[in-house]
């Protein structure tokens, strides 16, 4: 039996990059994938949720054409064209993995993997056909899968709909409850919204988006309520049970308790690491609070076998996942990598958008940072001005003693494109002076971050400063 130099169970973010960068420096690689390549960040994530949500802001966008001078009448939805497409968009990028992989000469295997002994890899097809495969290193990115709610009614077998099943509907429903108010919740009821469905966010938290700056996510609620979603933060959801033609939640908060009926009901409350039927306690690969546990190199406890990705927990990000991968396969084939936590950016593509990297202003606080704030609003913004949309600001968070970026955040037009300057800008650790010296170009976006850089010394030059000393 001729050995793998690197075997990787899971073909998500993680796995197939990993297989990429291991085959660039000369492994021979073999992936298996019992599902699509791709996982779920494009088949059931990223890509497809994405996807309707640039339908869903063209739709918006073409309703509101008539204040652009452009006369646009009856403009509709077709569900059927917009999930086509979506399939589309997704089966497209399926195929550019399977090339990449073709290309670069990795053998791919479709079937369920299971750790033997002694490095050896169980595979079964599902179809009658096992084999077993020797590998010199292994690489476990089985990904994460939906939590499931432990409260009466949650598991329904009418009425209850996944996060990912929101991507597959074939119909509007009138009325939804979305349980979950992180980045899932708040995208996928962004989508419904904008598409006529009266939507109910809850949130057990206190506000939505738990891990970002609570100053944007009150703006960024108050948008959801514009667009007509009732937003329930602080509130727990009892149980769930049938009414009528739908479903009643029954919830509560300081308020005391109240039901919500709606046709359907959505749970988003995250992932978890997806460790079930893979042979890690044969293996020797132990688990920290139901994730894989590894050290800074990505290694496991066992010897040979390194976890990359949602499996391993922490920050269940695709782009996270693919830098992951790429540091357990440059170690499994002899390089020396670590990964850096402290620069990356988090994205929540609602309308408005919102993205943010380091630390909130409560985190910096709490810390024990001397803080101080830099702010800019995008309605003193040109280039928002004419994209229509001056909702939202950009919030610069430093330490005043050195001059050091902790955190900055953003909610308006394009943020999660404008978010790549600011993490680059802490990852290089330069200062709000740096920003500032950097000509931005006119009219644009990213000019509300050299003004908000600015505004931390309160010299702003289109807008009037809070900071600006008295005279």
């Amino acid at each position: 039996m001729e050995a793998r130099d690197l075997l990787i169970i899971g073909g998500g973010p993680a796995g197939y990059v990993a297989a990429i960068r291991a085959a660039q420096l000369g492994g021979k690689v073999t992936l298996v994938e019992y599902d699509a390549l791709g996982g779920t960040c494009l088949n059931r994530g990223c890509v497809p949720s994405k996807c309707l949500l640039h339908s869903v802001e063209l739709y918006q966008s073409m309703q509101e054409a008539g204040q652009y001078g452009i006369n646009a009448t009856g403009v509709s939805v077709d569900l059927t064209k917009m999930m086509a497409r979506k399939n589309a968009v997704i089966s497209t990028h399926v195929s550019g993995v399977q090339s990449l992989l073709k290309a670069s000469k990795i053998e791919v295997i479709k079937g369920r993997a299971r750790l033997a002994p002694s490095r050896q890899v169980a595979i079964d097809d599902g179809q009658g056909q096992k084999q077993t495969i020797q590998a010199k290193k292994i690489i476990l990115a089985t990904g994460a899968k939906p939590i499931t709610l432990p409260i009466p009614g949650a598991d329904s077998p009418s009425g209850i709909i996944s996060a990912e099943d929101v991507l597959d509907l074939d119909y509007i429903p009138k009325s939804l409850v979305m349980i979950g108010g992180g980045v899932i919740g708040v995208e996928m009821a962004t989508i419904l919204a904008k598409l006529g469905c009266q939507v109910s966010i809850v949130e057990m938290l206190p506000h939505i988006l738990p891990l970002e700056d609570a100053e944007l996510t009150a703006i960024l609620a108050k948008a959801l309520k514009d667009d007509g979603v009732q937003v329930y933060e602080g509130t727990k959801v009892s149980r769930i049970e049938d009414a009528g033609n739908g479903k009643s939640v029954t919830i509560s908060n300081g308020e005391g308790e109240k039901k919500l009926e709606a046709e359907v009901v959505a749970i988003a409350v995250g992932y978890r690491p997806n460790t079930d039927g893979i042979g890690l306690e044969e293996a020797g690969v132990t688990l920290n609070k139901g994730a894989i546990q590894v050290n800074e190199r990505l290694e496991t406890g066992a010897p040979d076998i390194y976890a990359a990705g949602d499996v391993i927990g922490g920050m269940m990000l695709a782009y996270v996942a693919m830098e992951e991968g790429i540091v357990a396969a440059e170690n499994a084939l002899g390089r020396s990598s670590t990964i850096d936590y402290q620069a990356v950016p988090r994205c929540t593509f609602s309308l408005p958008e919102l993205a943010s990297v380091g630390l909130t202003e409560e985190e910096a606080v709490d810390q024990k940072y001397q803080v101080r704030v830099g702010r800019f609003p995008f309605a003193a913004n040109s280039m928002a001005t004419i994209l229509g949309e001056r909702r939202g600001l950009v919030k610069i968070i430093t330490e005043p003693k050195y001059g050091q970026i902790l955190g900055v955040h953003i909610i308006g037009p394009r943020a999660t494109d404008l978010i790549a300057e600011a993490t680059l800008a802490m990852k290089l650790e330069v200062t709000p002076q740096d920003i500032v010296a950097t000509i931005h170009a006119h009219p644009s976006l990213s000019e509300a971050l050299h003004e908000a850089a600015l505004d931390i010394t309160g010299e702003t030059l289109h807008y009037p400063s809070r900071n600006r000393p008295a005279a």
